[in-house]
């Protein structure tokens, strides 16, 4: 069984075929749709699509320009290109632990973190579970700290009934095989800024600032654009946007089986006093991107023991995500110890992300439950 599955079907190779008969395979008009789709699912002015979320995360830092000098607090326990993107700029990444009930930044921590130099937030909806906004716009917006909406995991995730990558300054979504919403590889930029907009837009495009001033010589076939800006191209092409277009039209339907396939875990598990399960936040706004538990007695050694079951029965799992202050390019740079950020430490080596997936079946999920509580 494998940890997910995308869900594809004649939709996809539709669009796909209409993409190639067209001609126009690089960032067009099929890229142009995807922004609009998942604009109008955010409830955001602009979507900027490019080819990761990585991507986005960088370009967020640069339309926020932020460098040298600058500290972007990054909770401890995410994936690592919540923090890289501040090194990218030569900013520095400020951990702070998280709250082991959500598994995202605690708000109380993250306002201890704060120095003059802090310059951004990232906010992350670990999980499909989005971060508590409303106290970390109380601690970022009275000082002018910008924030960063790590949304990687929350296509279509909520807080209290809003949608996330429209809630903070910014939001970077990722549209790789494990989230709910696939193009293979992508990404793309949110923002309600007109100003940040204009920067991303420009920087995933080379630097690209716009065409000559017609004053000095009149447009032709000669015109070329004009380059204001250091830049990248971080485009999404429009073979990308095509699936993406076809995986839009199903999210709605592909949350509503994540959300019930979550809830059935929970319900299924919830007499298992050693499993820890997603329980804290705006769960109404829950994805499920993954269904994360942790193990609460005997460590990271009893962990790999279930995990390791569940491998023997070829149920695929992996460990929630990243202690990222105990990977050696952190640690090393900045000093940080293994027990620094204790909750993110216990996290990572306690939680076991279980197999969901639509089309998962009731007697899949009784298979791996039946392994964790024999186990746990």
């Amino acid at each position: 069984m494998n940890i997910t599955e995308p869900s594809f079907d004649e939709a996809e190779i539709a669009l796909l075929r209409e993409c190639l008969d067209s001609k126009w395979v690089t960032q067009g008009p099929l890229t142009e749709r995807f922004e609009r789709l998942i604009a109008e699912k955010q409830d955001v002015k602009h979507t900027l699509a490019c080819t990761s979320c990585t991507a986005a995360l960088h370009l967020a830092t640069m339309a926020l320009k932020l460098g040298p000098g600058d500290e972007v607090i990054v909770p401890a326990f995410t994936w690592v290109t919540s923090a890289h993107s501040a090194e990218y700029v030569g900013a520095k990444p400020v951990f702070v632990d998280v709250d082991l009930s959500t598994y995202n930044i605690d708000p109380e921590k993250l306002k201890a973190a704060i120095t003059p130099r802090t310059k951004a937030i990232v906010a992350v909806h670990l999980f499909g579970l989005a971060a508590p906004m409303d106290e970390i716009k109380a601690i970022a917006e009275p000082r002018g700290i910008a924030i960063i909406e790590d949304a990687a995991c929350a296509i279509g995730t909520t807080y209290k009934g809003k949608p996330v990558g429209a809630i903070g300054d910014i939001g970077c979504f990722s549209f790789h095989p494990r989230k709910a919403v696939t193009t293979g590889e992508g990404g793309a930029v949110t923002t309600n800024r007109d100003d940040l907009a204009a920067r991303v837009r420009s920087q995933r495009n080379h630097g690209a600032t716009g065409a000559p001033d017609p004053s000095i010589e009149p447009p032709g076939p000669w015109t070329m654009a004009t380059f204001g800006n250091l830049g990248f191209n971080l485009r999404l092409s429009d073979i990308q946007a095509a699936v993406g277009v076809a995986q839009m039209g199903k999210l709605d339907r592909l949350l509503v089986e994540r959300r019930r396939l979550g809830r059935r875990y929970s319900d299924l598990l919830s007499d298992v006093n050693s499993i820890g399960l997603p329980s804290g936040g705006d769960v109404d706004g829950h994805t499920y991107q993954s269904y994360v538990i942790r193990v609460l007695d005997g460590g990271r050694k009893h962990r790999n023991d279930i995990m390791r079951a569940l491998a023997q029965e070829n149920i695929q799992t992996r460990p929630g995500t990243h202690a990222v202050h105990r990977l050696e390019y952190y640690s090393k740079k900045y000093g940080l110890t293994a027990g620094q950020f204790p909750n993110a430490a216990s996290a990572e080596d306690t939680t076991i992300t279980l197999p969901i997936f639509p089309g998962m079946t009731e007697d899949d999920q009784r298979k791996v439950v039946q392994i964790v509580r024999a186990m746990g």
